[in-house]
């Protein structure tokens, strides 16, 4: 199913939504930093190409922009970083670039920002695909179809995925070899996992965290909803999508995939949800675990390097940043989380768009079609700060110098448990995860009656978001 570029347009509502632009009204001397009209050569007859990143970021793509060039000298690119704290700081100042008549042709685009960009920004790339289909079919051969769901909305597709995450459980070795603890069997679930958080309290010393999670969408609750067979928001599929599926895979690597994910409605009223997060707090009050808020990502490699930490959930991102830190696979491993009453994985992923705005769409495909190929892709990722969606990248040699041992455990999640999906990201995504945030660490901080009106509130506010359109 094709979706019209034509058929939905930005609106101040879409600015709002996700970024609470309505305080650009009194920044007016900041709009040329903002809508990125003073970033030098803008305007420039180029194919220009936006990332999440810095300067840094930017120069070390540009060795995969010069092939490209290379290849196609009538297409110069340019990199553009883009400075944010986080995904959706990045989505809103794409957004107000937009606004502002100074989008950029090509965007890279993680899982929270999927269905905002399907919705509003980014053009399907069905018709390219079909007609590139030849090009395409060692990439769709040696990608798994979870990960190119993960980027249909209505049935089209709107983004050429290349790296992924899922959230799988990482183990510090020297805290297991002291509490007497082996590394977990594929197959643990949740009350092996609460023994060994209990091991390792009982056994410590002050200042250690058995468990350290993060207060967000990827690697905070959501992974233990997965595993207990439930969300925060009911899960559904749009119709459609055989176009792509009976073009590049067999049924049986299909079964069950339609045209993309559908959250309709909050779902936190399911018991499953509710026996979730009391059990998470359960951890918080018993010192098994640290309240989300008092963490994050940033000083967690940091806190696990120095053996503070005994388990956390994260992808392969973190090979390279515990190596980086002094860490060897002799001092981490990682295992698929554990299961409760399922064992499906969270994962995000992320790849180029092509902007609805742009007027260079197909230079601009050239770009995806050209990224997607492995050369590319094994010069966009050197080294395992990410997990190539390749299947055929992820092997030995990408993790020799980094571990950890069981580095299989990235790309197995998605043959081992192929009902893993991706972040609950609907083009909300941003109002459903502050919701989440806010409610968690209310929840977490205090006891059963504080939890219950956590919980309610977060029900109300998923209710009001998902009423809500972009």
């Amino acid at each position: 199913m094709h979706i019209s570029s034509q058929s939905r347009t930005i609106t101040r509502r879409t600015l709002l939504g996700v970024g609470g632009l309505a305080a650009l009204g009194g920044t007016v001397a900041a709009w040329p930093r903002l809508s990125g009209q003073d970033i030098p050569g803008r305007g420039e007859d180029v194919l220009r190409v936006a990332i999440q990143g810095t300067a840094a970021d930017a120069a070390a793509r540009q060795a995969l922009a010069d092939e490209f060039t290379a290849e196609h000298p009538d297409i110069p690119v340019r990199i553009e970083a883009i400075q944010a704290v986080d995904w959706g700081d990045f989505f809103t100042k794409i957004l107000t670039m937009v606004a502002a008549g100074t989008a950029p042709d090509v965007v890279y685009v993680a899982t929270e920002g999927a269905q905002l960009f399907a919705e509003q920004l980014a053009e399907p790339l069905d018709d390219w695909i079909t007609q590139d289909q030849t090009r395409l079919t060692d990439y769709f051969s040696d990608v798994h179809p979870s990960l190119i769901e993960a980027f249909m909305y209505h049935g089209s597709l709107y983004v050429l995925p290349l790296d992924f995450n899922a959230a799988n459980m990482y183990l510090n070795l020297p805290t297991l070899e002291r509490t007497g603890l082996d590394m977990p069997s594929p197959d643990w679930d949740i009350d092996e996992f609460e023994r060994m958080l209990r091991t390792m309290r009982d056994t410590a010393d002050g200042g250690f965290v058995p468990y350290f999670w993060t207060n967000r969408l990827f690697g905070g609750i959501v992974p233990w909803l997965y595993a207990n067979d439930t969300s925060i928001l009911t899960e559904e599929r749009f119709d459609g999508g055989d176009w792509l599926w009976d073009r590049f895979y067999t049924p049986e690597q299909t079964a069950g995939r339609q045209g993309g994910y559908r959250w309709t409605s909050s779902n936190v009223g399911d018991p499953r949800v509710v026996e979730t997060f009391e059990r998470l707090q359960g951890w918080v009050s018993e010192g098994l675990s640290i309240r989300p808020e008092e963490g994050g990502g940033t000083s967690l490699i940091g806190l696990f390097a120095a053996d503070r930490i005994g388990a956390t959930p994260a992808g392969g991102y973190w090979a390279q940043g515990l190596h980086e830190n002094g860490m060897s696979e002799k001092d981490f491993d990682v295992q698929y989380f554990p299961r409760w009453r399922s064992q499906r994985h969270q994962f995000g992923t992320a790849g180029y768009s092509i902007m609805r705005t742009s007027e260079r769409k197909d230079q601009a495909w050239r770009w995806l079609e050209f990224t997607t190929r492995k050369e590319s892709m094994e010069l966009a990722m050197p080294e395992p700060t990410t997990t190539p969606t390749r299947r055929s990248m992820v092997n030995e040699a990408f993790y020799r110098e980094t571990g950890p041992r069981s580095w299989k455990v990235f790309y197995d999640t998605l043959d081992e448990f192929p009902s893993s999906g991706p972040i609950p990201a609907p083009p909300q995504q941003a109002e459903v995860e502050n919701a989440l945030a806010r409610n968690v660490a209310l929840g977490m901080s205090g006891g059963p009656a504080q939890l219950e009106t956590a919980l309610d509130r977060l029900d109300r506010e998923l209710a009001v978001a998902m009423e809500k359109t972009t």
